[in-house]
């Protein structure tokens, strides 16, 4: 390094002139690379000293020549900087030796950042980022390095923020954009890095094969999946694009991922591993374009509760824990998009558009409910048997049908009370305190005729959310809707208060053998 020093000493002062000052020095950095590669050949412990040395240096000379002599053009310190990624790569595959191949990588990505940084020419660099990641997958065939990986994605997906930031900002200024942001460039680009990042995924995940699977691998499909769409959404919608068009693109992206998770699940290795990774990718990428597709988040409900079904039933054929709790978690985040939807946009114009929805959903999440207390767990699970050996998990799959199903009667009941008049607004209000409470009475009493504890809880959480409802009801309604709504809490809770009395006389009788272990037996209402 004091060699370097001297050298960049003497450019510096114009003793050399900058274009031999950086021959010099890269001569310097390949010859300590070279060094290095036979110290290695010798089992040297200095070699890993030199090949560092020389790489760091390398990539120094690359970003100084460039930014501040100008003497080194943009193309060839890009190649220079891939050559030197590639070389040392080399190296480490020849010794089997993991420091060069993740000391290239490291200085080819942080170096091609810092070029022309913020003002790059965003093609160009993503050759060279997606070189890094490359040889970034390559260096965890050698030993696992997550930093290396997560560092060399990181700096990726901020190059893509900051190109497509500037292109949406150009685009809402109504300026023409400048050369360097080669916007015909962004979608191609994306695609590329997409694939890249997706065959990345699966290559890792299919190495791995029964170790256990690294974050890095399990995360990137989901990260680049949601991340190219939200970035390709930002350029489209910036520049006047088809959304409809994108939409389609990902849902086809998404149906990509579903056909890698089948494929991973063919390989007929117990639990499947990696396969979920994919399943979540598809799933994330489905959430996100079916509502732009379809035209409305009210359509887009149904299908996703429906898609959380068929990943229910796939995770049972494939023997597969993780892949029916993501089940769980679309079914939620199915619902919560049709609550979301009705609450901040209203309802739908049409009766139909209203309640199709709903009752859809409603409809998918019961048979999701009931097909997962017919299917027991798989046999060996390390998710549900750590954290959740009984499934209690599952309900939120009846939750959301009951969801599901209050939306549907708000919806009618608003079509009902609209011809009502003035008072209208305040009997929609205690319409749907008195559906919450109902909802509670029944599940109280087929809990108690069935003797189950699962939908017993669920009673008590749902009279939990009627008595909230109904003490709302207090401070903003009056009249005979405010006296129904508190007469059926009052019920409602009397006989809830009244089975669950009765059902804590009794001792809890074994379970019987019938894929239900949430009943116990109870006398009967009468006795």
């Amino acid at each position: 390094m004091v060699v370097a020093l001297i050298l960049r000493t003497i450019t510096d002062n114009g003793i050399v002139k900058p274009l031999l000052g950086m021959g010099l020095g890269m001569g310097y950095a390949a010859a300590l690379m070279a060094a290095g590669w036979h110290q290695y050949r010798r089992s040297s412990s200095l070699a890993p000293v030199f090949v560092a040395c020389g790489a760091i240096l390398m990539s120094s000379i690359v970003v100084e020549t460039h930014a501040r002599f100008g003497s080194l053009p943009l193309v060839p310190a890009y190649w220079t900087l891939m050559a030197t990624g590639a070389a040392l790569a080399f190296v480490s595959r020849q010794f089997s030796v993991f420091l060069p191949v993740s000391v290239g990588t490291l200085g080819m990505c942080l170096a091609g950042a810092a070029i022309d940084y913020p003002d790059p020419f965003f093609p160009y660099l993503f050759m060279v980022l997606l070189t890094a990641n490359l040889l970034g997958y390559y260096a965890g065939t050698l030993k696992r390095c997550g930093w290396l990986r997560w560092t060399v994605l990181i700096v990726t997906l901020a190059m893509f923020l900051l190109w497509g930031m500037r292109l949406a900002a150009v685009a809402a200024r109504k300026n023409d954009p400048a050369p360097t942001l080669a916007p015909e460039w962004f979608l191609p680009v994306l695609a590329a890095v997409g694939v890249a990042f997706l065959a990345i995924a699966l290559l890792g995940i299919v190495r791995s094969r029964r170790e256990k699977l690294s974050a890095f691998d399990f995360c990137l499909p989901t990260i680049n999946a949601v991340g190219s769409y939200l970035a390709a959404r930002v350029v489209v919608e910036g520049t006047d694009g088809s959304a409809l068009a994108l939409s389609l693109v990902a849902i086809l992206f998404a149906l990509v991922h579903f056909g890698a998770a089948f494929g991973l699940a063919m390989r007929n290795i117990d639990g499947v591993p990696g396969t979920n990774s994919f399943v979540v990718a598809g799933s994330a990428l489905l959430a996100l374009a079916l509502p732009a597709a379809l035209g409305s988040g009210f359509a887009a409900a149904p299908v996703l509760a429906v898609v959380a079904l068929g990943v229910a039933v796939l995770s049972d054929r494939w023997g597969s824990g993780a892949i029916r709790a993501t089940s769980y978690l679309l079914q939620v985040y199915a619902v919560v998009s049709l609550a979301l939807n009705f609450l901040t946009n209203g309802l739908p114009a049409s009766p139909l558009a209203g309640t199709v929805p709903g009752a859809a959903l409603a409809a998918a999440a019961l048979v999701h409910y009931r097909w997962c207390r017919r299917h027991p767990l798989p046999a060996r699970s390390p998710l549900f048997a750590t954290y959740d050996t009984e499934d209690l998990s599952g309900a939120v799959t009846l939750l959301a049908a009951l969801t599901g199903s209050f939306f549907l009667l708000r919806a009618i009941a608003w079509w009902i009370i609209v011809p009502v008049g003035p008072g209208g607004p305040e009997t929609f209000q205690c319409t749907q305190s008195i559906i919450i409470n109902l909802a509670a009475l029944g599940l109280g009493l087929f809990a108690f005729r069935t003797r189950n504890r699962e939908i017993r809880n669920v009673a008590i959480l749902v009279i939990a959310v009627g008595a909230v409802k109904s003490a709302s009801d207090l401070l903003g309604t009056k009249g005979v809707p405010l006296v129904l709504s508190v007469l059926s809490f009052g019920f409602a809770a009397a006989t809830q208060s009244i089975t669950l009395s009765r059902w804590q006389r009794v001792h809890p009788m074994p379970a019987p053998e019938s894929g239900e272990p949430d009943k116990e037996t109870v006398p009967a209402l009468g006795e």
